[in-house]
């Protein structure tokens, strides 16, 4: 059984919450590639794109991705929006365990994440943003899942239990 429940899916889809729900219902470390680029750089991910720009943050954001698939016993791993666009990434996802795709209709997405505040990419228009980043990265997401879960309309824990009943780990639940 693979060690690693990898969640993809557009800001918005729900993937830090679910995952950290789901690492708890399987007792298995919960890691956030965001975060880790926050731990990595000491900013944000806002600060980060503004300071040094979104090439500096995808570079960081690569190397904590290839950290976050490999050792450390089992994860769900929790994988920014964004990572999927480039391909060493989408290599790296196709060996690294069960591969979930959150997937969200993007006007679920814009209600989600509001005004935008603290995502660069969301500009002044998350709504038009969101539905042009979705469909830029749609065909990768769907390239790299292994499982689809249609999250719009379920709470997260409805996710969960979706995720769990469409793998193997439903069966290696505590």
């Amino acid at each position: 059984m693979a060690d690693r429940v990898v969640l993809v899916g557009m800001m918005g889809a729900g993937k830090t919450t679910v995952g950290r729900e789901l690492a708890g219902r399987l007792g298995w470390q919960f890691l956030d590639t965001d975060a880790l680029v926050e731990a990595t750089v000491g900013s944000t991910v806002a600060e980060l794109f503004a300071s040094r720009g979104e090439a500096a943050f995808r570079l960081e954001e690569s190397s904590v991705l290839a950290e976050s698939l490999v050792g450390g016993g089992p994860a769900v791993v929790s994988v920014g929006g964004g990572a999927v666009v480039a391909p060493a990434n989408r290599e790296l996802l196709a060996t690294a365990g069960a591969v979930v795709w959150l997937r969200a209709d993007p006007a679920t997405l814009a209600v989600r994440v509001g005004s935008g505040v603290g995502r660069p990419l969301l500009d002044d228009d998350p709504a038009g943003a969101l539905a042009a980043l979705d469909e830029v990265r749609r065909p990768f997401y769907g390239e790299v899942a292994d499982v689809t879960v249609d999250v719009d309309g379920l709470e997260p824990s409805m996710v969960v239990d979706r995720i769990l009943a469409a793998t193997a780990f439903a069966r290696s639940r505590p």
